[in-house]
C-alpha cells in the first residue's frame, strides 16, 4: 500500500478503551507495512450498547450491541476494518464479513477493584459488588453467596467514577483492558484464571473485514498472532456449541504448552452461581474447533436438558 492512496478507515467504539484498541491496530499496521500515522483514519462508531445504560445487556440484546453498528459501517463500505474486543463477538459473522485476525492476547485475567478493602475475600457479609457481565455476578456469587451483586454498566471510567461515589462496595474489569489504558494500579486484586475464568475471548483484540477485500486481507496478515487464533479458535467453537450469548453465564480458557497441544477450560453455571459444570479437553492445536464443541458437548450433557431454559427472562 502507498500512502498516497485514501487513508485505510478503521472503525471502532468511541471509549477510551476502544480508542486505544484501535491505536494499538493502527500502530502495529504502520509498524508492518512502514506507514505513516496519516495512511489511516479512525472512525468513532456509536453502538446501542454504548447509549443503552439503564438496563443490563441480557435483556436488551446481548453480545450484539457493541458491534452491530460497526458491522454495518464495514458492510456499507464507510470503513474498511473494524476493530472489537473479541468477547463481544458473536459466534457467527453477518453475511459479507470475515474475521481477518486476532492480535496476540493481553493477560486473560479479570481484576477487583476494592473501594474499601482490597479482595473479595475481605468484603464483609451483604457488601455490594456492580458488574454488568452475567458471568461475573455468577461466580462472585458463587465464591461469596452473601454479597449483594448489582448491574453495572458503562465504560471503565464511568464503573470507576459509580465506584468511586459508593454504589458499590467493589467492582470486576479485564486486566487486558486496565492495561491497554496503563491503569494496572487501579486493580486491588488479580483473579486467577482457575477460580475465576475469564469470557471466551477475552484480552483479544479483533479485526474484522469485508469477505473478498484481499486488499485489507493483505495488510492485516502481518499482524495476525497465530497462537491467539488457535486458542480462540475454541474458546468460540465451546461459545457456539453452548449457542452462548450476554444471556448466559459461560467462561472459557485455551491455552497452549509450546508443544503442539491445547488444553480448553470450560465453564457453565447458572446466574445465582449455585450450580456449575466444567471440563479440561486437551488435545493437539490442529483440532482446536473439535476441542472446543466437545468441550461444549460436555458441560452440555452434564447440565441437562433445560439448564438454559428462561434465562433470557433474568434481569441480572
Amino acid at each position: 500500500m502507498s500512502h498516497t492512496e485514501a487513508p485505510i478507515r478503521i472503525g471502532t467504539r468511541g471509549s477510551q478503551l476502544a480508542l486505544a484498541q484501535a491505536s494499538e491496530v493502527r500502530a502495529r499496521l504502520m509498524a508492518a507495512h512502514g506507514l505513516p500515522e496519516d495512511a489511516f483514519s479512525v472512525e468513532i462508531i456509536s453502538t446501542s450498547g454504548d447509549r443503552i445504560l439503564d438496563r443490563p445487556l441480557s435483556e436488551v440484546g446481548g453480545k450484539g450491541l457493541f458491534t452491530k453498528e460497526i458491522e454495518a459501517a464495514l458492510l456499507d463500505g464507510r470503513i474498511d476494518i473494524a476493530v472489537h474486543s473479541s468477547k463481544d463477538m458473536a459466534t457467527a459473522n453477518p453475511e459479507g464479513l470475515v474475521i481477518t485476525a486476532f492480535l496476540e492476547r493481553e493477560d486473560v485475567r479479570d481484576a477487583f477493584i476494592g473501594r474499601a478493602v482490597a479482595t473479595i475475600d475481605d468484603l464483609p457479609r451483604g457488601a455490594t459488588v456492580g458488574s454488568a457481565s452475567l458471568r461475573r455476578q455468577s461466580l462472585i456469587k458463587r465464591l461469596r453467596p452473601d454479597l449483594d451483586v448489582v448491574i453495572f454498566r458503562g465504560n471503565v471510567q464511568t464503573r470507576l467514577r459509580k465506584l468511586a461515589e459508593g454504589q458499590a462496595d467493589g467492582t470486576l474489569l479485564a486486566l487486558a483492558g486496565l492495561n491497554r489504558m496503563d491503569m494496572a494500579s487501579t486493580a486491588t486484586e488479580v483473579l486467577s484464571v482457575e477460580r475465576f475464568p475469564p469470557a471466551p475471548g477475552q484480552g483479544a483484540i479483533c479485526i474484522q473485514s469485508r469477505e473478498g477485500d484481499e486488499r485489507i486481507a493483505e495488510l492485516v496478515a502481518p499482524i495476525g498472532h497465530a497462537d491467539t487464533t488457535v486458542a480462540l479458535t475454541a474458546e468460540r467453537a465451546f461459545l457456539a456449541k453452548l449457542d452462548g450469548s450476554c444471556r448466559t453465564p459461560i467462561a472459557a480458557h485455551a491455552q497452549l504448552d509450546g508443544q503442539g497441544q491445547l488444553t480448553l477450560h470450560g465453564v457453565i453455571l447458572t446466574p445465582d452461581g449455585s450450580e456449575m459444570h466444567e471440563t479440561h479437553q486437551s488435545g493437539p492445536v490442529s483440532d482446536a474447533h473439535e476441542i472446543g464443541m466437545e468441550a461444549g458437548r460436555i458441560v452440555l450433557d452434564a447440565a441437562g436438558q433445560g439448564f438454559f431454559a428462561g434465562w433470557a427472562d433474568l434481569k441480572a
